[in-house]
């Protein structure tokens, strides 16, 4: 029986989020050409070597496709794929029984691997450089280490803070890599190939980018708002997506042009409204939008930094000229206005 530890425990929304639009080949990825290129000598090289591919590290927010890189590798060397997350492996001994469920050339996906604990940690060093698992048996001092040799096998780690993986992990994985935010004509072949799997009727060629300029750059909130679209067309109109109701549905859905949500123009008025422009500290930012510190961090933030809308500095976040034109307000006197040119 499958162990409970090698079943999706992190990123669950993602790896159950419609199936079937998962690519399960590198030549159906859309994007990150520069990765697709690694990869296809990376595995290619693997394959005729006839051993398993080196360990593969993937960086960067959620919604990229670390999950689905790593089911492809599993598919390009003709593997299984073992998947489990860094909160799942709370002891030195989950992870033992992890990587002796592994067959031989299984790609192994920890998912958040930044997450995983200092012991648990140390356990898998051995296990990524030599395929060999130390185990202690016994207590006290009867206690007594024995080791036992693993079948070769591929670990793949997904992180979206990788500064908070440590240097001896870092420097064990053979390839790291980061994902990049993709350009608004990949993630409009992500949704003509999402519409076509789902069965979904784009009435113009126009409708497709509509959905795709408003993803925020990533293709698991594309395909989200096109399932969303298709929800509406069905309800609201005949079925069939035009320009003009995929921007009418995602209108009513509190998704403007450039992306931004209910959550995203919350955190713009808070800095720009309560706080004058700011700087206002991430804590003080997060109690007056009602979310915690790490969702606004990890989830808004970087869409909001990459818009230019907003800015860190050392004493906090601050609105950009930008920011107080997307609200329509107007904003302070230029002298106290913050430019994101400055050295702050």
């Amino acid at each position: 029986m499958r162990n409970e530890l090698l079943a999706p425990a992190a990123g669950d929304e993602e790896r159950h989020e419609e199936p079937g639009l998962r690519p399960r080949r590198l030549d159906d990825f859309v994007g990150q050409a520069r990765l697709r290129a690694h990869l296809e000598i990376l595995l290619g090289a693997a394959r005729a070597r006839g051993e398993p591919a080196d360990h593969l590290l993937f960086a960067g927010p959620p919604g990229l496709g670390k999950t689905t890189i790593a089911g492809i590798v599993a598919a390009e060397m003709g593997v299984d794929l073992r998947v489990t997350s860094g909160p799942a492996l709370e002891r030195a001994g989950d992870l033992a029984s992890v990587l002796t469920n592994v067959d031989e050339g299984d790609v192994l996906f920890i998912d958040e691997i930044h997450r995983l604990g200092r012991v648990v940690e140390e356990v898998l060093y051995p296990a990524m450089e030599d395929f060999q698992l130390d185990i202690v048996i016994g207590k006290g001092p009867a206690a007594r280490s024995i080791r036992l040799d693993l079948p070769r096998f591929t670990l793949v780690g997904a992180t979206t803070r990788t500064g908070l993986i440590t240097g001896p992990l870092r420097d064990r994985f053979g390839f790291t890599s980061r994902l990049d935010y993709y350009e608004v004509d990949e993630l409009e072949a992500i949704v003509l190939r999402a519409a076509g799997i789902l069965g979904v009727e784009l009435a113009e060629a126009g409708a497709a980018r509509e959905v795709a300029s408003r993803s925020r750059g990533t293709p698991r909130i594309a395909n989200r708002l096109l399932r969303r679209v298709r929800d509406y067309a069905e309800v609201r109109a005949d079925g069939r997506i035009t320009r003009a109701v995929a921007a009418v549905a995602l209108g009513m859905f509190d998704v403007d042009e450039r992306g931004l949500d209910k959550v995203d123009r919350s955190i713009l008025d808070a800095v720009c409204r309560r706080f004058a422009g700011g700087p206002v500290g991430l804590s003080t930012l997060a109690i007056s939008v009602g979310e915690e510190p790490e969702t606004v961090e990890d989830a808004y933030e970087p869409y909001l930094l990459r818009l230019g809308l907003l800015a860190r500095t050392p004493r906090g976040r601050v609105a950009t000229p930008a920011a107080w034109a997307c609200l329509g307000l107007t904003p302070p006197s230029p002298a106290t206005l913050f430019d994101p040119r400055s050295d702050a």
